[in-house]
């Protein structure tokens, strides 16, 4: 079921209403949204749920294992490798058992042998990669003691299955969630209604507009770059650049918006990545559940920065290749994260990866440095999109080759329209950039007044609904 349907349109008000009104109690809210959660998610296929289902129970087990005050330090331990390898095992069946063999295969065939590795062939299950991470890292935070386990088993399954974050995230933490549905969510308040819709709607048009407008000329220009013109070439990249970040960025606001209308706080996804002074910051930015999962599930237990030098590099390259695998089964998101990796590295060397931490505070254009710098990251964090978004690492070696090594004449006729919207979201995103979204009450100008932001809204969702482009899947969906 996708946000953007009309399953989705009549889905949405009749669970919230059945949750608030019908629902007294927290365990009632829980067990019911459990059940939305997963018609939501057996909407694609119902024999995933097993799937989800046998995720569930055995971090649900395993964490009541750990934290059995009768466990001893290897019994802790056997439980917390039997719970990564399930997950782990889970996401290599569904997802790498066939790219490894298959790449296993050429090898050997290289070298001349002929070998039968056989394949798998399952179907990639929709958002196994978030819901496997959330599982995962619940069982290692009760095993380092930073949670205690739930015996709330209804509460629990709601955590895993919790239908606006389930298939794209962001990837939840239970020390942040989990207290949120153990406990009972009285009330519905007007002004997270309000924070909610806002939300949604921004999330929305990011999507509709923005990303599923672009992705038309996108396709055209990829499926065909030699025959584009240079000027073509350079506009395909920039369109992907601003379809996956509508596409994505839009599902997250989505996901967060509609969490709240059910009395639930999710973590921040997104912080205007494409402001970026460098690609350090860029990646404090961009998928923030991700790349803090990483952070303190590889990062840290390989040693972070506490090693000397070389094994800060190593640790750095070591996090970047396993987040471009987890993107896919393709050696193009391994290409993409071995790219970042080479941007990132230099950053570390020089020992300046944390040197941007606040939000850049000019009230109107930033000064000519930072422009720059912006300017300079952009280029870059674009040019890496061409290798995630290409068919293999060759089809993104000639796409970015072409677009530097020589002009071809063919006029700019492509993307004209998708890029006025771009152009409308660069602006309102800056303008707003120190808001908790576009949409959100001022407390100077006119926005700080109920009936213009009504009216700005009511601009949006009409501009939302007329200019929508052909309904696409998300892209995260796919991993």
């Amino acid at each position: 079921m996708l946000f953007n349907s009309i399953e989705f349109l009549i889905f949405l008000p009749l669970v919230f209403l059945i949750h608030w009104f019908a629902c007294k109690s927290g365990r009632s809210k829980n067990l019911f949204l459990i059940a939305a959660s997963y018609l939501f998610y057996g909407w694609w296929n119902m024999k995933l749920l097993a799937l989800i289902f046998l995720v569930t129970i055995a971090a649900y087990g395993a964490g009541i294992a750990i934290d059995s005050p009768k466990a001893s330090p290897r019994s802790r331990k056997f439980m917390l490798v039997t719970s990564i390898i399930i997950n782990i095992g889970t996401l290599v069946a569904f997802k790498y058992f066939d790219f490894f063999a298959e790449s296993f295969t050429k090898v050997l065939q290289a070298a001349g042998l002929s070998p039968d590795i056989p394949t798998l062939n399952l179907i990639l299950p929709v958002g196994i990669s978030f819901y496997s991470f959330q599982a995962m890292s619940y069982a290692i935070d009760v095993y380092r003691r930073k949670i205690s386990a739930t015996h709330d088993p209804a509460a629990f399954f709601v955590f895993i299955s919790f239908f606006p974050q389930l298939v794209a995230g962001p990837i939840e933490r239970a020390s942040n969630i989990l207290p949120q549905f153990l406990r009972n969510r009285r009330r519905f308040t007007y002004k997270r209604g309000v924070e909610g819709m806002q939300l949604i709607l921004w999330g929305l048009f990011k999507k509709m507009v923005v990303a599923d407008n672009a992705a038309v000329i996108v396709n055209q220009i990829f499926a065909d770059p030699q025959d584009v013109g240079t000027i073509n070439l350079w506009i395909g990249a920039l369109l992907f650049t601003f379809q996956i970040y509508g596409d994505f960025s839009g599902y997250s606001d989505i996901a967060i918006g509609t969490s709240r209308l059910f009395g639930i706080d999710l973590m921040k996804n997104f912080s205007l990545p494409y402001f970026s002074r460098d690609i350090a910051e860029f990646w404090r930015k961009w998928h923030i559940s991700l790349t803090t999962w990483f952070r303190d599930y590889l990062y840290i237990p390989l040693g972070g920065n506490r090693k000397g030098k070389t094994r800060t590099i190593g640790n750095t390259a070591a996090v970047f290749l396993v987040s471009g695998l987890w993107h896919g089964a393709n050696f193009t998101y391994v290409a993409w994260g071995a790219y970042h990796a080479l941007l990132f590295i230099p950053l570390v060397i020089a020992g300046k990866s944390k040197r941007f931490t606040a939000p850049n505070s000019s009230k109107g254009l930033p000064p000519f440095r930072e422009s720059a710098l912006m300017g300079i990251t952009f280029l870059l964090v674009m040019i890496g999109w061409v290798i995630f978004r290409a068919e293999s690492v060759t089809h993104a070696a000639s796409y970015i080759a072409d677009m530097f090594s020589h002009y071809s004449p063919a006029p700019f006729v492509m993307g004209k329209q998708p890029l006025l919207w771009i152009a409308l979201l660069v602006v309102i995103e800056w303008g707003t950039r120190f808001k908790t979204n576009p949409l959100a009450r001022s407390s100077s100008g006119l926005w700080k007044y109920p009936a213009v932001r009504w009216a700005g809204s009511i601009v949006l969702f009409f501009i939302t609904m007329i200019f929508a482009g052909n309904p696409q899947e998300f892209i995260y969906f796919k991993f």
